[in-house]
């Protein structure tokens, strides 16, 4: 059962309006996986998950709704394993998974879906940045 708490259509609202990003469903096997990507490179910026808590080191088995975003590296080591804050769950790199169940605020929450949407932007080469 799914926790009854979730920030989940909170977060698609929120990306939708600032980003016009849609979620996609990528996969028929987890119809629950809401891809947010970018328009103008397609590359992901969060994705929201529900999973067992016991995926993620938490005890129970209960399904919760976890959202996936690339974090700042001088974060990453502070965030993890803090309250509602995972290691990303299934991604590489310096990707957290947020607990949806209130344990994080939605004020903390959006911050970190913006620095994930800059951080997976493309890239200016040195050579072409004006100075």
């Amino acid at each position: 059962m799914t926790n009854q708490k979730s920030y989940r259509n909170k977060i698609i609202e929120y990306a939708n309006k600032t980003y016009g990003t849609s979620p996609e469903y990528l996969w028929r096997e987890h119809p629950g996986y809401a891809v947010l990507r970018r328009d103008d490179n397609k590359k992901w910026y969060g994705i929201i998950m529900n999973i067992p808590r016991n995926r993620i080191g938490m005890p129970s088995s209960d399904i919760i709704d976890v959202l996936n975003v690339k974090c700042d590296p001088a974060l990453y080591d502070f965030l993890c394993g803090d309250g509602g804050f995972r290691r990303g769950y299934h991604m590489g790199g310096t990707w957290i998974s947020i607990v949806l169940d209130g344990s994080v605020s939605m004020q903390q929450i959006i911050p970190l879906i913006n620095r994930s949407y800059e951080l997976v932007a493309n890239k200016i080469p040195r050579a072409k940045r004006k100075i």
